[in-house]
């Protein structure tokens, strides 16, 4: 009876973490509740996860990565290297993807990529390239480096911590680094050569922000019955009378339509999203061909009207607005910053359709407002300014402060001076302690949410051995693979963490996987250390789509990807990953 009320509880939470159809720290909080209810574990045990070390040294990670970031420690070395590729698209690649392989090495990955938009989108400004030749590149990138070292992913915290705790031994700060470097590695040369092939190539949006005469406006202009531009292709209606224009996006209905990788003919009705000179915007308008199809009065294309900005606005995972109704928050006090649209995977919100909308990572606001805005805006987290002009460092006198107190953490973990937990703490302590990381930036980036659903994973896990149920799937799952190797099992159990990382967390899926590797591992008489390092690289291999991993999900939209392009060079990285780790796991850590 309690291994099946454990497996009802699990396939519930498969079930919610998948659909979504309740905010994930609710979700967690439900375990929690429906494990203690069920009297499956006593309440000291079902909370225990609380006062896991895995648990603070996560939470004690994202705020040392804030702090790196917010520092400028990262983003001013980055910004300094990019601009030698001088717009060599190869070169800056490579120059990238190097720069936020090393630095997802040992920060979280999640805010180096959040670093990386405005940068990339900088460069592609300023030398004409393609930012999605780049950005789902970046998000691999940061990926493969998350299994080179302990403290690059989260993931490899709580295995690491959930294996002491059942007597399976440490992994040292550098242990996964015999296999995850060479991983690594030609995961990147691979992204290095298909990219350029694979990747979709358009302009972005959002360059020539800056103050002169020939500024540009992003705009949306509905498409009436009566206009000439009906039944045309969108690439050539403004070519010759209005040379300044530049489309981006055709939407029809709820869809996007992208002009420059499929063929389009503009219909009645269509929302065009453009960009051109105030002039030829106001030309445009008052020639009747097009009009606005927001009835704003204060949205306005003035050529006087210097201090209007019309921008897109990113959700990052750490913002305070995720799950809110964007018309209700009043985008947290901003009130001159006027909502107008907001894109999500394709699909296309109005103004008149958003008002009950919740936001989720990755969504993308079109708003307006006035360029004394843009460094509140930048200040306060809540969004990322997709524009050419990179968002200010902060606090760049603290950088070398920041950076020592970085280098004291890896060393002092790396030789046993101290255990990681101890180092990490101590790390944000004197962070805050010497003005790097601000109290309030520091709460905002704790990310509850993410914190709570480790918690309540860990509970279901220690649920799942306590009643056995981890036991009898591990028993159903070698009853699959009767009579093969362990070699074999090993690399069937990597591809089944790789697969259910694609549809729950990596945290999520390495929590509730270690206990049952673990049991198949002692079910065939085996050393459990190849399976739990298995775990570890097979939770962070998901390449394959864009809600396998957040940071796939953040360029989801600045890319203007489809789903089909997370499979061109997921797919292969996924393989790489899997065999690699399959054929090499048992060469580092013998069985």
């Amino acid at each position: 009876m309690p291994v099946l009320t454990v497996s009802l509880i699990l396939l519930l939470t498969l079930f919610l973490l998948i659909t979504e159809k309740l905010p994930v720290d609710l979700t967690a909080v439900g375990i929690i509740v429906a494990l203690m209810v069920t009297r499956v574990l006593t309440p000291v045990e079902a909370v225990a996860g609380f006062a896991n070390p895995a648990v603070i040294t996560v939470g004690s990670m994202f705020l040392i990565s804030r702090a790196m970031i917010r520092t400028g420690s990262l983003g001013f070395l980055a910004q300094r290297i990019i601009k030698l590729s001088r717009g060599k698209t190869m070169l800056a690649m490579l120059l990238v993807l190097l720069i936020v392989g090393v630095a997802s090495a040992f920060v979280n990955n999640t805010p180096v990529v959040v670093l990386f938009i405005p940068i990339i989108l900088n460069l592609s400004c300023e030398y004409g390239l393609s930012p999605s030749k780049f950005l789902i590149p970046v998000s691999y990138a940061s990926i493969l480096a998350g299994t080179c070292t302990l403290i690059g992913t989260s993931t490899n915290i709580i295995v690491r911590d959930l294996s002491i705790a059942g007597g399976y031994g440490d992994i040292g700060m550098f242990e996964l680094s015999m296999l995850g470097v060479p991983i690594a590695a030609v995961g990147i040369l691979f992204l290095l050569f298909a990219a350029p092939r694979l990747m979709p190539g358009h302009a972005t949006p959002t360059c020539d922000i800056e103050d002169r005469e020939d500024k540009k406006y992003l705009a949306e202009i509905r498409v009436p019955e009566d206009s000439p531009f009906v039944g045309q292709d969108p690439n050539q209606i403004f070519t010759e009378k209005y040379p300044s224009f530049e489309v981006f996006e055709v939407i029809r209905g709820t869809h996007i339509l992208y002009p420059f990788r499929q063929e389009v003919r503009v219909q009645p009705g269509d929302v065009i999203l453009v960009k051109g000179t105030a002039g030829d915007l106001v030309t445009v308008l008052q020639e009747k061909k097009a009009e606005l199809p927001h009835v704003d009065p204060e949205l306005n294309y003035n050529v006087q009207d210097k201090n209007t900005l019309i921008l897109e606005l990113i959700v990052p995972p750490q913002s305070s607005l995720v799950g809110e109704h964007i018309m209700e928050t009043e985008l947290r006090g901003h009130t001159d910053l006027h909502p107008i649209a907001v894109k999500r995977r394709q699909i296309h919100y109005s103004e008149q359709k958003i008002r009950n909308l919740t936001l989720r990572v990755g969504d993308i606001i079109l708003v307006r407002c006035t360029r004394d805005q843009l460094n509140q805006i930048r200040g306060d987290g809540d969004f990322i300014i997709v524009e050419d002009v990179h968002h200010q460092i902060l606090h760049k006198r603290k950088a070398s402060t920041a950076l020592a107190i970085f280098a004291a953490l890896i060393i002092a973990a790396s030789t046993g001076l101290a255990d990681i937990m101890v180092c990490a703490m101590t790390a944000v302590f004197l962070l805050v302690v010497t003005g790097c990381l601000h109290l309030r930036d520091a709460y905002r980036e704790l990310r509850g949410e993410v914190l709570l659903i480790i918690v309540a994973t860990i509970a279901l896990g220690a649920a799942m051995e306590k009643t056995g149920a981890s036991m009898l799937y591990a028993q159903r799952f070698l009853g699959v693979f009767q009579g093969a190797g362990p070699q074999v099992i090993l690399f069937a159990i990597v591809v089944l963490t790789s697969i259910c990382t694609h549809l729950l967390s990596n945290n999520a899926t390495a929590v509730l996987l270690l206990p049952i590797a673990v049991s198949t591992a002692l079910g065939i008489g085996v050393d459990p250390k190849p399976f739990i390092i298995g775990v570890c690289f097979g939770a962070s291999a998901c390449f394959a789509t864009p809600i396998g991993y957040q940071t796939n999900l953040l360029v989801y939209g600045p890319g203007a990807y489809r789903f089909t392009d997370y499979l061109k060079l997921g797919i292969p990285l996924n393989l790489i990953v899997l065999i690699m780790a399959g054929l090499f796991i048992p060469t580092f850590w013998p069985f």
